[in-house]
Protein backbone atom coordinates (compact mmCIF):
# COMPACT_ATOMS: atom_id res chain seq x y z
CA UNK A 1 0.00 0.00 0.00
CA UNK A 2 1.38 3.32 -1.19
CA UNK A 3 2.44 5.86 1.06
CA UNK A 4 -0.17 8.64 1.95
CA UNK A 5 0.33 12.49 2.08
CA UNK A 6 -1.99 14.57 3.39
CA UNK A 7 -2.05 18.05 1.37
CA UNK A 8 -3.86 20.63 3.49
CA UNK A 9 -4.80 23.54 2.16
CA UNK A 10 -5.96 26.31 4.49
CA UNK A 11 -8.75 29.58 3.98
CA UNK A 12 -9.42 30.99 0.57
CA UNK A 13 -6.85 28.79 -1.46
CA UNK A 14 -10.56 27.65 -2.57
CA UNK A 15 -10.05 30.79 -4.65
CA UNK A 16 -6.85 30.09 -6.42
CA UNK A 17 -7.19 31.00 -10.00
CA UNK A 18 -9.64 33.96 -9.21
CA UNK A 19 -8.06 36.06 -6.21
CA UNK A 20 -5.45 37.79 -6.79
CA UNK A 21 -4.16 36.31 -9.97
CA UNK A 22 -1.34 38.16 -9.74
CA UNK A 23 0.20 36.90 -6.14
CA UNK A 24 -1.54 33.63 -6.61
CA UNK A 25 -1.48 33.04 -10.02
CA UNK A 26 -3.81 31.86 -13.16
CA UNK A 27 -3.93 28.12 -11.67
CA UNK A 28 -7.25 27.11 -9.52
CA UNK A 29 -7.14 24.43 -6.54
CA UNK A 30 -8.40 21.30 -8.63
CA UNK A 31 -5.18 22.28 -11.28
CA UNK A 32 -2.91 21.65 -7.78
CA UNK A 33 -4.64 19.10 -6.60
CA UNK A 34 -4.19 17.24 -9.57
CA UNK A 35 -0.24 18.49 -9.57
CA UNK A 36 -0.13 16.73 -6.01
CA UNK A 37 -2.22 13.55 -6.95
CA UNK A 38 0.51 12.96 -10.05
CA UNK A 39 3.42 14.03 -8.30
CA UNK A 40 2.83 11.94 -4.93
CA UNK A 41 1.95 8.44 -7.91
CA UNK A 42 5.22 9.06 -9.36
CA UNK A 43 7.00 9.39 -6.45
CA UNK A 44 5.28 6.03 -5.59
CA UNK A 45 3.04 7.86 -2.46
CA UNK A 46 -0.54 8.95 -2.53
CA UNK A 47 -1.86 12.51 -2.05
CA UNK A 48 -5.21 13.12 -0.07
CA UNK A 49 -6.04 16.87 -0.61
CA UNK A 50 -8.10 18.91 1.06
CA UNK A 51 -9.13 22.22 1.79
CA UNK A 52 -10.70 24.31 4.46
CA UNK A 53 -11.53 28.06 5.26
CA UNK A 54 -12.26 26.41 9.11
CA UNK A 55 -9.22 26.22 11.51
CA UNK A 56 -11.02 23.54 13.69
CA UNK A 57 -11.32 21.28 10.59
CA UNK A 58 -7.59 21.79 9.63
CA UNK A 59 -6.66 20.54 13.22
CA UNK A 60 -9.06 17.75 13.04
CA UNK A 61 -7.34 16.63 9.78
CA UNK A 62 -3.91 16.73 11.28
CA UNK A 63 -5.16 14.92 14.31
CA UNK A 64 -6.64 12.37 12.12
CA UNK A 65 -3.10 12.16 10.20
CA UNK A 66 -1.77 11.30 12.57
CA UNK A 67 -2.68 7.84 12.31
CA UNK A 68 -3.18 7.41 8.59
CA UNK A 69 -0.29 9.31 7.11
CA UNK A 70 3.32 9.30 6.41
CA UNK A 71 3.53 12.93 6.25
CA UNK A 72 2.01 16.27 5.58
CA UNK A 73 2.36 18.95 3.22
CA UNK A 74 0.69 22.30 4.54
CA UNK A 75 0.15 25.35 3.27
CA UNK A 76 -1.87 26.91 5.99
CA UNK A 77 -2.34 29.94 3.99
CA UNK A 78 -3.48 33.02 6.85
CA UNK A 79 -3.51 30.53 9.94
CA UNK A 80 0.36 30.32 9.23
CA UNK A 81 0.68 33.91 10.89
CA UNK A 82 -2.21 33.41 13.60
CA UNK A 83 -2.49 29.68 14.20
CA UNK A 84 -0.73 28.51 17.79
CA UNK A 85 -3.44 25.98 17.55
CA UNK A 86 -2.61 24.06 13.82
CA UNK A 87 1.37 24.35 15.43
CA UNK A 88 0.36 22.39 18.21
CA UNK A 89 -1.38 19.80 15.85
CA UNK A 90 1.88 19.67 14.00
CA UNK A 91 3.87 18.89 17.12
CA UNK A 92 2.20 16.08 18.08
CA UNK A 93 3.22 14.75 14.55
CA UNK A 94 6.57 12.31 14.24
CA UNK A 95 6.59 12.13 10.46
CA UNK A 96 7.59 14.62 8.06
CA UNK A 97 5.88 17.87 8.13
CA UNK A 98 6.25 20.54 4.83
CA UNK A 99 5.11 24.20 4.63
CA UNK A 100 4.29 25.58 1.10
CA UNK A 101 3.28 29.08 0.10
CA UNK A 102 2.46 30.00 -3.43
CA UNK A 103 4.05 33.50 -2.83
CA UNK A 104 7.30 34.69 -1.51
CA UNK A 105 5.98 35.59 1.82
CA UNK A 106 9.08 37.33 3.13
CA UNK A 107 8.32 40.01 -0.20
CA UNK A 108 4.90 41.03 1.18
CA UNK A 109 3.54 42.94 4.10
CA UNK A 110 5.57 42.40 7.28
CA UNK A 111 2.79 40.40 9.32
CA UNK A 112 3.33 37.63 6.61
CA UNK A 113 7.08 37.43 7.35
CA UNK A 114 5.97 35.07 10.71
CA UNK A 115 4.74 31.96 10.24
CA UNK A 116 3.89 30.05 13.17
CA UNK A 117 3.90 26.86 11.31
CA UNK A 118 7.33 27.26 9.78
CA UNK A 119 8.82 26.43 13.53
CA UNK A 120 7.49 22.90 13.46
CA UNK A 121 8.13 22.16 9.71
CA UNK A 122 10.78 20.27 8.59
CA UNK A 123 11.00 22.56 5.61
CA UNK A 124 9.49 25.54 3.82
CA UNK A 125 8.94 26.16 0.58
CA UNK A 126 7.67 29.80 -0.53
CA UNK A 127 7.43 32.09 -3.75
CA UNK A 128 7.94 28.86 -6.18
CA UNK A 129 3.98 29.55 -7.22
CA UNK A 130 2.54 26.06 -7.26
CA UNK A 131 5.18 24.01 -8.13
CA UNK A 132 6.13 24.41 -4.40
CA UNK A 133 3.51 21.65 -4.44
CA UNK A 134 5.94 19.48 -6.05
CA UNK A 135 8.69 20.39 -4.57
CA UNK A 136 7.04 19.64 -1.48
CA UNK A 137 5.92 16.50 -2.15
CA UNK A 138 9.63 15.59 -3.27
CA UNK A 139 11.09 16.58 -0.44
CA UNK A 140 7.74 14.77 1.70
CA UNK A 141 8.84 11.56 -0.31
CA UNK A 142 12.45 11.74 0.53
CA UNK A 143 12.43 12.17 3.84
CA UNK A 144 9.54 9.30 4.41
CA UNK A 145 12.27 7.04 3.01
CA UNK A 146 14.78 8.04 5.03
CA UNK A 147 16.78 10.14 2.80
Amino acid sequence: MAAVVYVLNGPNLNLLGKRQPEIYGTQTLADVEELCRSTAARLGMTADCRQSNAEHELIDWIQEARETAAAIVINPAAYSHTSVAILDALNACEFPVIEVHISNIHKREEFRHHSYVSSRADAVIAGCGVQGYELALTHAASLVRGG
